[in-house]
């Protein structure tokens, strides 16, 4: 099982070049969807925040428990898409995430360090990680594994990768 996560502008050649069995699209709120084939989705929208903020919407726990719920159905033999507006903070977050919940006896540093080789752009939302580090139970193995890959490189745009999840 593969993910491919895109930043929206990439989001076109990354379908053709593997059209994907499933689609995780983070948006930010009032953002409108791409239109994109109809496979399963999962769209969320909220903020691309580190904590709470007034005026915006950030990554909750009801949102990461869709994503798991969303993933965990995931049997279709092709890759599953995971967009965001830039593809380096929300998309890489829900790609180490799913990393971690779809492998559950994988290492939270080997799936971050897979990460990390996969885009050196790549920044996990810290909250959507907490989020999952507690839902997941990773008693703050996975805050540390993301914290310690640090900050991706700068860029205006992520570039599109691949991170292989299992098999």
């Amino acid at each position: 099982m593969t993910l491919i996560v895109s930043p929206l502008e990439q989001l076109k050649g990354q379908m053709y070049r593997a059209p994907p069995a499933r689609i995780v699209s983070l948006l930010a709120p009032g953002q409108t969807p791409p239109k994109l084939p109809p496979v399963p989705r999962l769209a969320l929208a909220f903020h691309d925040i580190d904590a709470p903020r007034r005026g915006l919407t950030p990554p909750d726990r009801v949102m990461v428990e869709a994503l798991l719920e969303f993933a965990a159905d995931w049997r279709e033999p092709g890759p599953m898409l995971i967009h965001c507006w830039m593809g380096i903070s929300r998309s890489p977050a829900a790609a180490l995430i799913l990393a971690c919940a779809l492998r559950p006896e994988r290492s939270e540093m080997d799936a971050a360090e897979a990460l990390r080789a996969a885009s050196p752009t790549a920044t996990p939302n810290p909250l959507m990680i907490a989020l999952a580090d507690d839902l997941l139970g990773r008693q703050g193995r996975l805050v540390a594994a993301a914290a310690a890959i640090g900050r991706g490189a700068d860029a205006s745009t992520g570039g599109a990768f691949r991170l292989a999840v299992r098999g």
